[in-house]
């Protein structure tokens, strides 16, 4: 027995390998595709706990597992012309899915990389093609979603082909290139100096006229305020004249008093002239007078005021 124990253990191990090399698991983000002497067998898109022919080694059953599960790949600084004939830089990205395993380990031996490579010459072209037909301004309008969807449209076909299915095609950016981008920032500065040379100028114009407006308002204004200052300082000198000769008719003695203290303080005023009169002549009656000789003196009747003598002037020395 303890001879046969040994052998026992070495049964138990060769049937443990067989049986761990029959068995295989595909989870849920997987699909298998087994493969039997280089032809495919059988694929399982279920997950759980398979068998398979053991000894992998001599080439018997392999298991290939593919993804289950969306994918994206981006597609970046994709240079496209549009209608117009400037180029954009395009940034697209692709979700999809394997959805047909059998086919996409016969074309492409379920290389996912040569897979993605193939759709990205098929996505670039694509772009091309729709952007082509249109001008920059239909990428920032409400035709960004029917270009998408024709991008997609015009992928389905390769994609298929290769056991795959798109499911979305996105436009994440449509730029100018440098080149154009330069040449569109320096007319669009152009512009902006052009109409900032029109706004200035318009502002010119108003200005002008607001002045204009405001110096005929000054001249009108001034002469209205001259005419009405004239029209006041008349009515003022009537008013005066009226009181003066109001005053003369009630006492005559003292309007003549009144006139000649003014007259006085004129004429002896400090203007730098010298004047030679006499002390007795009519200039200075009522200095030289007295107050009864003056009041017992009849007043002339033909004038209002006395009169003044001639008087010499004779320059300051």
């Amino acid at each position: 027995m303890g001879n046969r124990l040994p052998i026992i253990i070495g049964l138990l191990a060769v049937i443990a390998f067989i049986v761990w090399s029959s068995l295989f698991v595909v989870n849920e983000r997987q699909q298998a595709i087994v493969v039997r002497f280089g032809e495919i067998q059988d694929v399982k898109t279920e997950p759980g706990l398979y068998f398979k022919l053991p000894f992998a080694f001599i080439d018997a059953d392999t298991v290939q597992y593919v993804e289950d599960r969306a994918l994206r790949f981006d597609l970046e600084n994709i240079r496209v012309q549009v209608s117009g004939g400037k180029f954009y830089e395009v940034d697209a990205f692709v979700l999809y899915k394997i959805t047909d395993a059998r086919r996409f380990r016969q074309t492409v031996s379920g290389d996912l990389v040569a897979a993605e490579s193939r759709l990205r010459t098929r996505l670039n072209s694509a772009l091309r093609t729709v952007y082509g037909l249109r001008g920059f301004e239909a990428a920032l309008s409400e035709e960004r979603t029917s270009m998408m969807r024709e991008v997609r449209d015009q992928l389905r076909p390769e994609a298929t082909s290769l056991g795959l299915q798109i499911d979305d095609v996105r436009i994440r950016r449509t730029d100018l290139t440098q080149e154009v981008s330069q040449q569109t920032f320096e007319r669009m500065k152009a512009e902006r100096l052009a109409e900032a040379e029109l706004i200035r100028a318009r502002g010119n114009e108003a200005a002008q006229r607001i002045r204009a407006i405001a110096d005929r308002q000054v001249v009108e204004i001034v002469s209205e305020a001259a005419r009405d200052s004239e029209l006041i300082r008349g009515e003022g000198d009537g008013e005066r004249n009226r009181i003066f000769a109001e005053a003369f008719s009630k006492d005559s003695e003292f309007f003549e008093f009144y006139r000649s203290m003014n007259a006085y303080s004129e004429a002896l005023a400090d203007s730098g002239t010298t004047m030679v009169l006499s002390p007795t002549s009519e200039f200075f009656r009522y200095f030289n007078n007295s107050a009864a000789a003056i009041s017992a003196e009849p007043a002339p009747a033909a004038t209002a005021a006395p009169a003044t003598p001639a008087a010499a002037a004779v320059p300051a020395n």
